[in-house]
């Protein structure tokens, strides 16, 4: 299999516009994503954006810059246009607020590949740590069936612990494609789910494809507010 890693980036955040040049123990966040990608080992990493200033630390720090129109709604659909011509096998979408992502996590989403050869999609999550944050809607939740596969994605408590206690499934934002099924995935009809959640994932699922979910102790944390990246800066001054 041959594999291209991709970061999909872009200025426009609603609730943190500039993210990827936000300043991460001095350096653009968008710097960390790419050295975590690059650490993976597993291909050749490339920066989908909209943005020149972005293009131009990714070619810095030694990634492949893909210049996009500003108007994908994901970032999914930035990664099609890029890859369209691009000699692959499999994408993996690394999210360009995933500053702290494990190399190890990057390598574990495209496990599922291997022995499956019609699968899609696949994704990963770990057990939700803090049981505060399935009521936090900036933490995305999942439910997988008896087969690994993905039931459903919820900003919501999922599954709602009615009986006192859930054992959760916290939704890790990375991705792998097979190339052919990401080329087909900006032509699928949005549904109400993914629109109303605002996960672009659920489009997937609406339309009956299937999301292999790896469940394993991945450590990450999504930088989706100024707030997240205070605890992003904690964490790695507490590792250094």
């Amino acid at each position: 299999m041959k594999i291209a890693i991709g970061i999909p980036a872009r200025m426009g955040s609603t609730r943190f516009p500039g993210k990827p040049l936000a300043l991460l123990a001095g350096r653009p966040m968008i710097e960390h994503v790419i050295e975590k990608a690059q650490a993976s080992e597993l291909g050749p990493v490339f920066v989908a954006t909209d943005d020149a200033r972005i293009a131009d630390i990714a070619r810095h720090c030694g990634a492949i810059a893909c210049m996009t129109r500003a108007d994908h709604p994901n970032g999914s659909n930035r990664l099609a246009e890029a890859v369209r011509d691009m000699e692959c096998d499999i994408v993996i979408n690394v999210q360009g607020d995933e500053p702290l992502i494990d190399p190890a996590a990057i390598r574990a989403v495209v496990t599922p590949f291997t022995s499956d050869p019609f699968l899609p999609m696949a994704t990963l999550a770990h057990p939700l740590r803090n049981p505060d944050d399935l009521y936090d809607a900036n933490v995305v939740k999942l439910v997988a069936n008896g087969k690994g596969r993905a039931m459903y994605f919820s900003r919501a408590a999922i599954p709602f612990p009615r009986s006192g206690e859930a054992n959760a499934l916290q939704h890790v934002g990375l991705y792998a494609y097979r190339k052919e099924f990401l080329l087909i995935y900006p032509a699928l009809t949005p549904c109400e789910s993914e629109q109303s959640e605002q996960l672009e994932q659920l489009r997937v699922l609406h339309h009956g494809y299937d999301i292999a979910v790896t469940v394993g102790d991945f450590h990450c944390i999504g930088v989706d507010t100024p707030t997240d990246l205070a605890r992003a800066e904690l964490l790695l001054a507490g590792n250094s």
